[in-house]
């Protein structure tokens, strides 16, 4: 096809496009086909559905009857460890005795979306009232499995969120027309993470149903965390749901064409086939674990805190409607005013730098008090990321970030201790103890509780997604959680990520908790992903060559304040990584460039089309921001 008529093509498939939609008399039969497959009777008669007992749902029951409306009573658990996080979720789906409420953007089908999914549909089976609400772009792109999820259960219902033309698939050639036709409302996502059992424990961070969320994947996985919360901040959780579930951009699955096409073409019921594992063994030993009272007291129960002050926060959905209301950016503010009100220290955890204008105003304020609170940055570095234009971003303004606002910033390696150590205790499957004695599961030894800390449109999948090649072998890890302490008394675990996108266009949501003592676990956690054998610690360059070394960085400076043509390419900063035999030190302490050696400004990075590209958008690409 010549190039010229590609755009009249593109126009052509955005109008046929927007006008198939689907007719009542469609979504009827749909709806009488759903309703008709057998083997939809509840399999418990029992009143609480056949449920299970789960210490972390009766805690949080405890707390809701020990709360008054003067004194609520919540509980909290830091889940550092993928494996706990897993764990937790499995039992709490198996303990629902009325409800279950899921949230969230990416949902894949590999061994940890099969696992959950499969628990949530049992659940449903036997009685519960289950609902998942998942964000289209990067969720059930099968369109057999949504066939099975919607005739499964009455009690299980499934929304896709903000399908731009009523699709569950989003092919290439409609990817494209959305972005022509409809770019505003197909660049925001709802990035909420929550799963909340009987509105009284929630589990919100950032983990999405994916294997490496959960330290699962055996190339590539994510440092990432969630927090459970149980008590009265369940009903803001379930508030919060409720305002997404109604929402007009939450689709049920009849209404959605391809799904609708898919039902009424093939009026045999497909049934509920049993998961098909990579690795079974994992998935019955995570199992065995949720089911396990000592195993989870041992890696939750016991690091459980009952606190006062928990609140759930959310972005309204109207953020995706009219972003430039006030009150649609609840979380978002929350976190604002977090920061703008610091007076000691910020410790921040994001897996993406780049700040909003609103963002940078409010750091360079903080960073003219007298004294200035001491920030403190753990981000990813380009060779952990696998959103390397989003880095080139961060990699344009880090100098600034540093001047003017006093940043403290350590950047990821990719083969982090701490990342390599939460990776073993995820697929540890057998141990020995010191005395040669098999460890069982359930055995709080086995794992070693307490030791460390833990922390495209062409498809997903696609090489665009990929991480960019490095001089160094082995498994690699990127930095995913979304974490802040503020003057070591306030904490937020959530989603939202300290960027534009965040800020302006994505629904974001989290739990902001006032208590030093889980403030202060949190910072630890932050922290120990700081450490010399995890991260890179950036600071300003030292000029090699007197006079010349100091113009050249000058110019640097001026090019990084430049929307365009950012070209020159001695940087402010650089990366730094400590010499042996010396202690970790801040950058402003005075013999940091006798304890550090400079180790350039991608270190581990190999020369390939993805380093030439982080280039090119740093040079070229600040006024896309909000679209990375």
């Amino acid at each position: 096809m010549p190039f010229r008529w590609l755009p009249l093509t593109l126009l052509f498939a955005v109008a046929l496009l927007q006008g198939c939609t689907l007719s009542r008399a469609h979504i009827r039969e749909a709806g009488a086909i759903v309703a008709a497959s057998p083997g939809r009777a509840d399999t418990c008669q029992q009143a609480d559905h056949c449920a299970r007992p789960s210490p972390l749902l009766a805690d949080a029951q405890q707390a809701l009857a020990d709360s008054t409306p003067g004194h609520p009573l919540n509980t909290v658990a830091l889940l550092d460890d993928s494996e706990a996080a897993l764990a937790a979720r499995i039992s709490l789906i198996r303990a629902a005795q009325h409800s279950i409420d899921v949230q969230t953007y990416i949902w894949d089908e590999d061994d940890v979306g099969q696992l959950v999914l499969d628990e949530l549909v049992q659940a449903a089976r036997r009685g519960v009232k289950v609902r998942i609400l998942a964000d289209q772009l990067f969720s059930f792109g099968d369109l057999a499995l949504l066939d099975r999820l919607a005739r499964v259960s009455p009690n299980l219902e499934v929304k896709l969120y903000n399908p731009t033309f009523r699709d569950a698939q989003t092919p290439p050639l409609q990817f494209t027309a959305s972005v022509l036709c409809c770019f505003m409302k197909f660049n925001q996502r709802m990035h909420n993470k929550l799963l909340l059992v009987d509105d009284t424990v929630g589990i919100t961070g950032g983990r999405n149903y994916q294997n490496r969320y959960f330290n699962w994947d055996p190339d590539f996985d994510y440092l990432d965390r969630d927090v459970l919360a149980g008590g009265p901040v369940g009903r803001e959780m379930a508030d919060s749901f409720a305002l997404f579930w109604n929402h007009k951009r939450a689709v049920p699955l009849i209404r959605l064409r391809d799904v609708n096409r898919r039902i009424r073409a093939d009026a045999a019921p497909p049934g509920w086939p049993a998961p098909h594992y990579t690795d079974p063994a994992r998935v019955a030993r995570v199992q065995s674990e949720a089911e396990d009272p000592d195993w989870l007291a041992a890696w939750i129960g016991d690091d459980t805190l009952r606190v006062s002050q928990v609140n759930y926060f959310s972005d309204l959905p109207a953020k995706t409607d009219e972003p430039h209301k006030r009150d649609a950016r609840d979380f978002t503010a929350q976190l604002m005013r977090m920061v703008a009100d610091a007076r000691h220290e910020v410790v921040l955890q994001t897996p993406y730098l780049v700040m909003s204008r609103r963002a940078q105003e409010i750091f360079k304020k903080l960073h003219k008090q007298d004294p200035a609170p001491e920030i403190i940055v753990s981000t990813n570095s380009l060779a952990a990321t696998d959103a390397f234009a989003v880095y080139a971003l961060s990699y344009k303004h880090r100098g600034r970030y540093l001047s003017e606002y006093g940043f403290q910033i350590h950047e990821l390696k990719p083969h982090a201790d701490s990342a390599e150590e939460a990776f073993e205790d995820a697929n540890e499957a057998e141990a020995d103890g010191p005395d040669d004695t098999p460890i069982v599961p359930g055995d709080k030894a086995r794992r070693f509780p307490g030791n460390e800390r833990r922390p495209g449109v062409f498809g997903r999948g696609g090489k665009r997604n990929r991480p960019a090649p490095l001089h160094s072998s082995g498994r690699r890890y990127s930095l995913h959680a979304k974490s802040m302490v503020v003057d070591g008394s306030f904490a937020m675990v959530g989603s939202h990520n300290f960027d534009p996108r965040s800020d302006h266009y994505n629904t974001e949501a989290g739990v902001i908790v006032q208590d030093p003592r889980f403030a202060s676990e949190l910072r630890d956690s932050i922290l120990d992903d700081t450490l010399p054998q995890n991260a890179w610690t950036i600071a300003r360059r030292e000029p090699t060559v007197p006079v010349l070394g100091n113009i050249s960085l000058a110019i640097g400076d001026l090019s990084s304040r430049l929307p365009l043509f950012d070209l020159w390419p001695f940087r402010y900063s650089t990366s730094y990584e400590i010499k042996p035999g010396c202690d970790p030190l801040a950058p402003g302490d005075p013999k940091f460039q006798q304890c550090y050696t400079p180790v350039g400004d991608f270190p581990d990075v190999a020369i390939s089309p993805k380093l030439i590209y982080t280039r090119l958008i740093t040079a070229f690409g600040a006024g896309v921001k909000g679209i990375l």
